[in-house]
């Protein structure tokens, strides 16, 4: 009879075990240290602890230079602060880093207005303050940064319009329980942005009440809502690092395009991105208030020839109820840009309207300016303007005309937050 022959995985050599070891996380990993002697040293071989501390904390060479040791007791020392927050670290961190690289280069004056990360205790006092948890993600993120200094421009982006000015500055984590929210309508909102000049917030639902989600992050006001901090910020980051929101004088702005808005006409392209401005809209009566930017640009290889001056425009606006309106004026914002070969024109406007969607399309007219006889159309892309998704608070009430308070009070939930009468512009300018 043949010999049986049984196999030890603590006889095998260590290449294969290590290869092995490598697919497991650390708990299990940590668990195989305590089968025997070898497993034992093996599940502490470096470059699998240097992994794991890749993986879940985004550590580097560098750091573990810095901090000495050996990669298992890094990767012990950042467990040991931060790992409530293990499956939310890599995401979030990942995100700072690659929005400050970003503003870095971009907006280098936004840096200086971040601020250190907050303590496990600094966040615990600020819970038994306002009687509420806080998310954990929310809390690994402001372990990260604290929030920001209350400056302008806010790094929550910006827009600007004639008179209207909008910049939100990320709150710190003590600012924003000085505005938590206990009203009828508001209970258990902690604000995450605040705007000095609209006293517009964006706010983190606390409890699941009055019609609100568990970590539902909205406007006081009609707009779409994010499901988690996470969501909120992750991809707001993304929209910021991929270019999707533009930078304007060393500003975020939140205009957003939609890549097929765009059209061309001979060597002349024409897009447009757009913007809900919530502070200036109302549900009752029913006003929205749309800007949007449109960028005109003659190809770099058009025939010197080809130069030309815009005159005029033309807009064909549909309503949701079909209603059709034409509009016609010279020039864009009072301006007749003359376009050649390379050239770039860019401009905002607005338009407010009473449905909850509307598109519009046109065209410009140009002229040659070797032959002012030569007149053209150069189509503008039809684009949509849809007034986002809203929730209702279940009270109704009319904010008193001498509240001043820091945040907005306003009990109307999202009912009128038309702040500001001298930023109506004129439709369709």
């Amino acid at each position: 009879m043949a010999a049986s022959t049984e196999l030890r995985l603590d006889t095998l050599p260590s290449d294969p075990l290590l290869l092995v070891l490598s697919f497991l996380d650390f708990r299990d990993l940590v668990h195989c240290s305590y089968v025997n002697r070898r497993l034992n040293e093996l599940s502490g071989h470096n470059p699998l602890w240097k992994n794991l501390c890749s993986k879940h904390w985004l550590l580097t060479d560098a750091d573990r230079q810095q901090r000495g040791g050996s990669w298992r007791a890094l990767f012990r020392q950042y467990y040991s602060d931060l790992g409530r927050y293990l499956q939310h670290y890599a995401l979030l961190k990942r995100a700072w880093e690659q929005l400050k690289a970003f503003l870095t280069l971009r907006c280098p004056r936004m840096i200086a207005s971040l601020k250190e990360g907050a303590k496990e205790a600094e966040l615990d006092a600020i819970e038994a303050q306002i009687g509420c948890k806080l998310p954990d993600d929310y809390r690994c993120s402001y372990r990260i940064h604290n929030g920001q200094k209350l400056v302008v421009p806010g790094l929550m982006g910006s827009m600007s319009l004639s008179n209207h000015y909008r910049s939100e500055d990320l709150l710190d984590v003590e600012t924003a329980a000085g505005g938590f929210q206990q009203r009828k309508g508001m209970r258990n909102c902690l604000p995450l942005t605040f705007c000095f000049h609209t006293g517009l917030s964006q706010y983190l639902a606390l409890e699941p009440t009055e019609g609100r989600n568990l970590s539902d992050i909205f406007y006081h006001c009609p707009v779409s809502t994010c499901s988690s901090f996470s969501e909120w910020f992750t991809t707001y980051v993304n929209n910021v690092v991929t270019g999707e929101y533009p930078i304007i004088r060393d500003q975020i702005f939140r205009y957003v395009h939609d890549k097929q808005c765009v059209a061309t006409t001979g060597d002349i392209t024409v897009s447009v991105s757009t913007s809900f401005l919530p502070e200036l809209s109302s549900v009752h009566p029913p006003h929205f208030f749309f800007t949007y930017r449109i960028r005109i640009e003659m190809a770099s290889d058009a025939l010197p020839e080809a130069a030309c001056q815009l005159d005029s425009r033309y807009w064909k606006i549909t309503n949701a109820n079909g209603n059709v309106e034409e509009v016609r004026g010279p020039g864009v914002v009072g301006e007749f840009p003359v376009m050649t070969p390379g050239k770039v024109h860019e401009y905002a406007s607005c338009t407010t309207f009473s449905t909850t969607s509307e598109f519009m399309e046109g065209h410009y007219t140009f002229h040659r300016l070797a032959n002012k006889e030569e007149v053209f159309n150069v189509a503008i892309p039809r684009f949509h303007m849809v007034c986002p998704p809203f929730r209702e608070s279940v009270v109704r009430s009319v904010r008193p005309a001498n509240d001043t308070s820091r945040f907005d009070n306003d009990d109307s939930g999202g009912i009128n937050m038309a702040a500001e009468e001298g930023a109506r512009c004129p439709r369709h300018i």
